[in-house]
């Protein structure tokens, strides 16, 4: 973790046997194990810059934000907003870099307030990282035919 003057920054880093392109199809597509916005009773997420998106938990815990960047299949960004940022707007960069026939993904989540909540975020990262990589060595693979602006 690092701590700035008034956040706190996390990063995970998982290596998936798969083309960049590949995990970043699979990261964007809700009905792959582990990926963004699968453990959702509700999701909305419109795939483009600048593009909308909401995810409430199983449990019922709202998150929300924007779009920022989608470079595939090299880099996401968007913005994070929940009740366990105080409502306050984080920032979580997912890159993916190629590494002789398999893909170092990377999450960075910045802009936590406090460093217990920091720690709830990189516990929950983990666990969804780890979920994806378990269901694309498992061969879970996107159906998603979208393009990303």
């Amino acid at each position: 973790m690092t701590t700035t003057k008034d956040t706190v920054e996390i990063e995970v880093e998982r290596t998936i046997q798969a083309m960049p392109s590949e995990v970043f199809d699979a990261w964007l597509d809700p009905a792959v194990p582990g990926a963004f916005g699968h453990e959702s009773e509700h999701l909305i997420a419109d795939l483009k810059t600048d593009g909308l998106w909401y995810w409430r938990s199983i449990g019922g815990t709202p998150h929300y934000g924007r779009f920022l960047e989608l470079s595939r299949p090299d880099r996401i960004r968007h913005s994070w907003m929940s009740p366990n940022t105080l409502g306050n707007e984080s920032f979580v960069t997912v890159t993916f870099q190629k590494q002789q026939g398999s893909t170092l993904m990377t999450i960075r989540h910045s802009g936590l307030p406090s460093a217990e909540m920091a720690a709830a975020h990189k516990k929950g990262w983990i666990s969804f990282f780890d979920k994806f990589k378990d269901s694309l060595a498992n061969g879970a693979r996107s159906s998603l035919a979208t393009k990303y602006h």
